[in-house]
């Protein structure tokens, strides 16, 4: 029997796949916003339901943008203003 942990993350064309390393980075499919596992505006929805069925799992940032994912302006202010500044000049955005 196999009791390895294993986690469902998103892959950056957006497909769920098992990996035994948890991810790094969390998003609501619904919004497509990336943060923290900590973020309070997450931890917020999730205290109110309805959240968690959105909720998917990015193995790294990179993914996440590639997904086509933005970064939360609550729990990441600094690649949010960085994002929405590129976003305003036209240009795409890595952090």
């Amino acid at each position: 029997m196999n009791t390895a942990k294993s986690y469902t993350l998103t892959g950056s064309d957006d497909p769920p796949f098992s990996s035994p390393v948890k991810g790094e980075w969390a998003g609501h499919r619904g919004s497509r916003i990336y943060g923290r596992f900590d973020c309070p505006a997450a931890l917020r929805a999730i205290a109110r339901g309805g959240y968690l069925k959105h909720r998917v799992f990015f193995a790294d940032e990179a993914t996440a943008i590639t997904a086509g994912y933005r970064p939360c302006n609550t729990c990441c202010k600094d690649r949010y203003a960085a994002w929405k500044a590129a976003c305003e000049r036209g240009e795409s955005w890595k952090p």
